[in-house]
């Protein structure tokens, strides 16, 4: 049976690949903080050898929005630098030979007209809100890719997930992206009362948002497949949606039934960010959640979890 060591299994990403491969049958090793420090390169090779993984998957990382990247960029860059930097070289001085790290749309340049392929990574300037995360996530990519250039049979490889959304999302306005933020914003106009939800922009910047328990079934997948994996992999939904619509569909889930106002002055990001998936397609992998199902969840989620009293109580 393969052994998956999992770092950030206490984020979103991590808890949905726990999830799911607790319905698999998979053993997947997920330390927590307290027994795996990765700013810690000593501490890191001793898990490491310690288990004695087949693969490791790599998804830890601070991350956040945009409020969250333009106020922390030396965090957001010393931090993900750090545990990417440690994870990628104790794997391979403990002689693990697989090891997929999950890198972020935000590597690629801003506003490409066109979906984003793989190689366009480092062709153009960065997005400025959050260039301090992406110059991070660029670095392990290429780390990874550098490991394997100079020892073939280790096979680094990189997976470049569209944005995400879903289950263990973080709902907290300071620190949540696109999707819980605007579900934990309709929630409480809805409970309020409130006649009119403001949106940042003129909500026509696009976004490809795919749930993540969709990205935990790519990523098992490849992990079955690994020697066929490229390496560098787009995974996304192929189609991206305005910020309107997220908001209308997120309405109808939640039940808001009030109207929208766009404050122009605020800052959106990107005006698109849709990823080229012709390699995702040939590896032989898609989505299977539609975008009502996976706010569905969401919002299923927010409200048993008790995400949306803790917030309430604020």
């Amino acid at each position: 049976m393969t052994t998956i060591l999992l770092t950030g299994g206490g984020g979103m990403v991590g808890r949905n690949i726990i999830d799911l491969c607790r319905e698999r049958g998979i053993e997947v090793v997920a330390p927590r903080r307290t027994e795996l420090d990765l700013t810690d390169h000593a501490s890191t090779l001793r898990v490491l050898r310690e288990v004695r993984p087949d693969i490791v998957v790599h998804a830890a990382g601070r991350v956040g929005g945009i409020q969250a990247n333009i106020r922390e960029p030396v965090r957001f860059l010393t931090e993900n630098w750090d545990i990417g930097r440690n994870i990628v070289l104790a794997a391979r001085e403990a002689g693990v030979t697989r090891l997929l790290n999950l890198g972020s749309s935000c590597m690629f340049p801003r506003n490409s007209p066109d979906p984003l392929k793989e190689e366009d990574v480092l062709s153009g300037t960065l997005e400025p809100t959050n260039e301090g995360y992406a110059l991070a996530k660029c670095a392990i990519a290429r780390l990874c890719s550098y490991v394997h250039r100079e020892d073939p049979s280790l096979l680094y490889k990189t997976m470049i997930p569209c944005n995400l959304y879903g289950r263990h999302d973080k709902f907290d306005p300071a620190v949540s992206h696109l999707v819980p933020a605007v579900i934990h914003k309709l929630h409480v106009a809805k409970r309020d009362g409130l006649p009119e939800v403001e949106i940042w922009g003129d909500g026509t910047a696009r976004r490809e948002f795919m749930y993540s328990g969709d990205l935990a079934d790519a990523i098992l997948f490849a992990v079955d497949r690994f020697a066929e994996m490229p390496d560098v992999l787009n995974v996304g939904l192929g189609e991206d949606y305005s910020v309107n619509e997220y908001y209308a569909v997120a309405a109808e889930v939640v039940g808001y039934t009030g109207s929208f106002v766009h404050d122009t002055t605020k800052p959106v990001g990107m005006m698109r960010k849709l990823l080229d998936v012709s390699r995702q397609k040939a590896f032989g992998w898609q989505a299977q959640t539609s975008l009502r199902e996976g706010l569905r969840a969401t919002y299923d989620f927010y409200l048993s979890s008790g995400a949306a009293d803790a917030l309430s109580a604020r």
